[in-house]
């Protein structure tokens, strides 16, 4: 786990190459703080450089990597079948004991094919001198970034944006992807919050040559081809082998794993099959909480899981001075305002993770595979109430009758403010416009951002591109749900989960995001993972042996709840701290406010968990920090 940037240009220049480089590495310094190294080609023409987090192969595994053929790497992530790959490479080939090496091999073998190849997360450059061109890719679900921008004939890469910048002739919104912040909280496609800066979508490779712009190609996609042939019997026992294949190989490591336990289902089942790898040492494991009562506080899930399985349990409790001090750490290591507040104590877990293991477990992908998000229920649940009443629920749309997901209701106890918003304009529409409107937040914002100022969103239709996914059929109306948010909300909760580890040093992964087990659940049929409109039902089913009854039986999510408005509320250092963030004119006065913003109605204005202060807030706050001090790089 490392942090990678380089470029490349269109002409040689040899005089400022190792500037430009020392620029970016200082900037993502937080994400290697074990060593560093820079390679420039004699030209000038092409330079990458890398902070390393020492993980795998501590004495040897220095980068940038250079083959004996001149091939040069930089590199983020695991490759976790590295030793598999090895081997049949040829032992013999090799200087090194490190995945860097092999994916280096790999590449000189197979060429770009080499990355169907690998199970892991990653994001890397080779410069191949024998075709004159920068090889970069990405791992299959953006576990780990890879940013860009083109100014002035360089073709500059970094795995966060903020390395970038200096290069930036200013730094300035990208209309389309704040649109989609107001819908979404997050950007689709490969937009950024920068303009002129981009991301390489996951699962995507590219060539750069000197002066020309990347051409990019996608390598892997998940298939919706539902497999029919199969008994229930049959999934739950493959899911079980291939995600404890998943779990045995993400503890490759030289040096030890602990994992974070927040006491939802994922977390939980992820911490706990990697108990029974290091049978000799407890696992260490972290959570955090706010001492605000159980709707705030999981961390008696937590424990309960500790002690079921034998873990040592680091704990944090949370407190408003730590929001003060640190939320404006936390928006400048995401990079942009494109997450939920959650962000904020996953920040200070990983501050306190870094102190006792460098490599931790966590539970993403889990909601997005096995379908765990509330609103997958809402949203089946008025289609069965229109299939009840047109005599439809027979149809492919519906694996569950409205009889059946009553039971399951109590799920949805915290959502009444979503459902009164969901059903707000109108029902029984088309269930792409269903769904948008369950997801879209823009209308939310219609008495706060000056929409004629900045343009009126248009996301539905690049929505319905992705929801509409040439691999996914159309039959199933749950697989539809959840592959928009596969494709969308997982990388930018990925982006989290890459920021605040990162922060402080401490690599993240995330054994759900294996491809043979992403792929098989993709083939399983939504009446078996979906069944009596039960989230996640086949994940329980799967490994009821495996959890404490405290944790299988919850039917409340929570999500790391941060109880923002109850210190908006309460006055104090929290509501101080927000009305200073706003008591500037140019922080009333940004292009996509109304005239007239008055942050005190709007704190007054918000339920437990609205969501609207924060998304002002982190959008102030990320204009603080890139925008309104950006420096450009000057030679």
């Amino acid at each position: 786990m490392c942090g990678i940037s380089g470029f490349i240009h269109a002409l040689p220049n040899s005089s400022d190459g190792p500037d430009r480089l020392s620029v970016m590495q200082r900037a993502l310094r937080h994400r290697g703080p074990d060593g560093n190294g820079s390679w420039l080609s004699a030209d000038g023409l092409v330079g990458v450089a890398h902070v390393r987090l020492a993980i795998i192969d501590i004495a040897t595994g220095e980068q940038p990597m250079v083959s004996d053929s001149g091939c040069v790497i930089t590199y983020n992530g695991e490759i976790y079948n590295y030793i598999e790959l090895r081997k049949e490479l040829g032992p013999e080939l090799f200087r090194t004991q490190s995945d860097t090496e092999v994916i280096l091999r790999a590449y000189e073998r197979w060429g770009e094919d080499c990355i169907t190849r690998f199970r892991g997360m990653f994001a890397f450059a080779i410069w191949d001198p024998r075709r004159n061109a920068l090889f970069v890719a990405r791992d299959r679900f953006g576990i780990k970034p890879f940013y860009f921008t083109e100014q002035n004939g360089y073709f500059y890469f970094a795995s966060e944006i903020k390395a970038l910048c200096p290069f930036l002739p200013q730094v300035q919104t990208n209309a389309e992807a704040l649109h989609d912040y107001f819908s979404f909280q997050f950007c689709l496609g490969s937009k950024t919050m920068f303009d002129g800066v981009r991301q390489l979508p996951p699962a995507h490779f590219g060539f750069v040559e000197p002066g020309k712009s990347p051409r990019i190609s996608r390598y892997w996609e998940v298939q919706y081809n539902l497999d029919w042939e199969h008994t229930e019997t049959y999934f739950v026992a493959r899911v079980r082998e291939l995600l404890e294949d998943s779990i045995r190989l993400h503890m490759r490591s030289d040096v030890e794993v602990g994992a974070y336990v927040s006491g939802g289902l994922d977390s939980s089942l992820v911490a706990s099959l990697a108990c029974d790898h290091q049978p000799n040492v407890a696992m260490q494991a972290f959570t955090g909480k706010f001492e605000f009562g159980e709707a705030f506080d999981e961390s008696r899930y937590a424990l309960a899981l500790a002690n079921h399985r034998g873990m040592r349990l680091h704990q944090i409790a949370i407190s408003e001075e730590d929001f003060v001090r640190d939320i404006a750490k936390v928006i400048y290591h995401l990079d942009s305002p494109v997450a939920g507040p959650g962000s904020f104590p996953q920040y200070l877990v990983s501050k306190l993770t870094k102190h006792h293991v460098k490599v931790v477990l966590g539970g993403q992908g889990g909601d997005e595979i096995f379908g765990g998000y509330a609103r997958y229920l809402l949203a089946y649940w008025e289609q069965c109430i229109k299939g009840a009443l047109d005599g439809t629920t027979a149809s492919g749309n519906f694996v569950v009758t409205y009889e059946s997901i009553i039971p399951n209701l109590q799920t949805l106890r915290e959502y009444k403010p979503l459902i009164q918003e969901f059903w707000a304009d109108g029902i029984f529409d088309p269930r792409d416009k269903r769904y948008f409107r369950l997801i879209n937040r823009s209308n939310t914002f219609s008495d706060l951002v000056d929409w004629d100022r900045i343009g009126h969103p248009n996301s539905f239709d690049e929505f319905k591109q992705i929801y509409w996914g040439d691999n996914v059929q159309k039959e199933s109306y749950f697989d539809s749900m959840t592959h928009f948010d596969f494709k969308t909300l997982l990388p930018a909760l990925l982006q989290v989960e890459d920021r605040m580890s990162m922060a402080h040093g401490v690599e993240s992964r995330v054994p759900f995001l294996d491809h043979p087990l992403v792929e098989l659940l993709a083939t399983i049929p939504s009446n078996i993972k979906f069944q009596n409109g039960e989230l996640k039902r086949l994940l329980r089913t799967c490994f009821a042996d495996c959890l404490p009854r405290a944790i299988l039986d919850r039917k409340d999510k929570m999500g790391f709840p941060v109880p923002l408005q109850i210190w908006l509320r309460q006055g104090g250092r929290v509501r101080e701290f927000v009305q200073d963030i706003f008591a500037s004119r140019q922080a009333r006065e940004r292009e996509y406010l109304k005239s007239g913003f008055n942050v005190d109605e709007l704190i007054a204005g918000g339920s437990l968990f609205n969501r609207n202060l924060w998304a002002f807030l982190s959008l102030e706050l990320w204009q603080q920090q890139f925008h309104d001090v950006h420096k450009p790089f000057i030679k």
